[in-house]
């Protein structure tokens, strides 16, 4: 009779688990949300309380601590089970059947065009970047002004320097004719910007996939959400640390200027005002960038000097020179929190590669629109 009851029990209280866990899985903003009210937790606790009692009545002598048993493996198989439906429906393998070409076509089509020019990578890398520090990564960035709304191309951190959307429109048409309607613009990019790493000689892993398209785009958000050139490290980690991201991860993601150039206008600041810079790298950088303003504003320059079209470890090698193109980049080694990171990278580009893919992953994740939100765009530069 005991083994009958343990077995009914153990029975009731999985289904229990998992009720509540699909319970909370089907809310918009899942655990950390929902978890947090006190009647959600409340009822759980009543509902688990509940089949505690059933068990201690039915089950005499071990019944107690059996049932105690139970009552944490419900609450705890919920937890679990909610917390990893998180990102549950962004997959590595969401377009296996419904698009087998994805891949092979968003890759030869990056191929080509960093074939024509290899700084285009470093800019579909930082399109990645800017799309998902404003509102998560749902292709907003991609998406022109409308009579509705100010849009994100034209925010003071993406106004003359934020390209690649040819590329992207490029690639989102070829996906259109292997599978029209089925991928959206922010998969597309997402999966652009890891190739982009990968022909430049960079670290290469599985893209999680499923995102939708916004239907909308904020240049105020943007405004406030990119850190500009000119951030301080207390800024730098405030806003990384605003959309996930650790300070570690600011880190190894700012490794991506180790491919790519900037504007004249975004460093001459550091070049002509700063003390932490390598006077021989500063007269060089000065020569195409003139001192006065509006001389020379979009003048290019690599952000790093040695392999600009080389994803290395270079950049940290550079900070520690004091060569670090932008302010923001030279404030990671500046004797603050940041500086044994940085060591370590220059030392380890192995750790370096390492961290970037999983800080990628981790900034991919940042509220992406799944299921039901948002729309597959049939053109990126607006919505259907």
């Amino acid at each position: 009779m005991f083994l009958i009851n343990y077995f009914t029990c153990k029975r009731e209280n999985e289904n229990l688990a998992l009720a509540w866990a699909a319970k909370f899985a089907t809310k918009d903003s899942i655990f950390e949300k929902n978890f947090s009210l006190p009647s959600e937790k409340g009822r759980l606790a009543v509902a688990s309380e509940r089949m505690s009692k059933k068990c201690s009545s039915s089950t005499p002598r071990r019944g107690h601590r059996m049932a105690s048993l139970f009552k944490l493996v419900v609450t705890l198989l919920a937890l679990l089970v909610v917390i990893g439906n998180t990102n549950a429906q962004l997959s590595t393998n969401f377009y296996s059947k419904s698009c087998p070409r994805l891949f092979s076509t968003v890759k030869s089509s990056m191929q080509s065009a960093i074939s024509r020019e290899a700084r285009i990578g470093a800019s579909i890398l930082r399109l990645f970047f800017h799309d998902c520090f404003v509102n998560g990564c749902d292709g907003s960035v991609l998406l022109d002004d409308t009579s509705s709304f100010t849009g994100e191309k034209n925010a003071a951190p993406n106004r003359n320097s934020i390209r690649g959307f040819d590329v992207i429109d490029n690639i989102k048409s070829a996906v259109e004719k292997a599978c029209p309607g089925v991928v959206s613009c922010a998969d597309v990019l997402a999966i652009a910007a890891r190739d982009s790493v990968e022909i430049l000689g960079g670290p290469s892993w599985n893209v999680k996939l499923g995102r939708r398209d916004a239907r909308t785009a904020s240049q105020a958000a943007a405004n406030n959400s990119i850190p500009p050139p000119t951030s301080n490290l207390n800024r730098l980690m405030s806003s990384f640390s605003a959309v996930g991201l650790s300070t570690r991860d600011l880190v190894a993601l700012s490794g991506a200027h180790t491919i790519g150039q900037s504007r004249c206008v975004q460093f001459r600041p550091r070049i002509y005002n700063e003390t932490n810079i390598d006077s021989s790298f500063a007269q060089t950088r000065q020569r195409n960038c003139p001192r006065a303003t509006g001389s020379g504003d979009n003048n290019l320059a690599p952000l790093d000097l040695q392999t600009p079209t080389s994803f290395d470890n270079n950049y940290f090698k550079n900070l520690i020179t004091k060569k670090g193109l932008l302010h923001s980049d030279q404030q990671l080694f500046n004797g603050g929190s940041t500086d044994s990171i940085v060591r370590t990278y220059s030392s380890n580009p192995n750790t370096f590669t390492s961290d970037f893919v999983v800080a990628m992953i981790k900034m991919g994740d940042n509220k992406p629109l799944t299921g039901s939100k948002g729309e597959i765009r049939k053109n990126c530069r607006r919505i259907n």
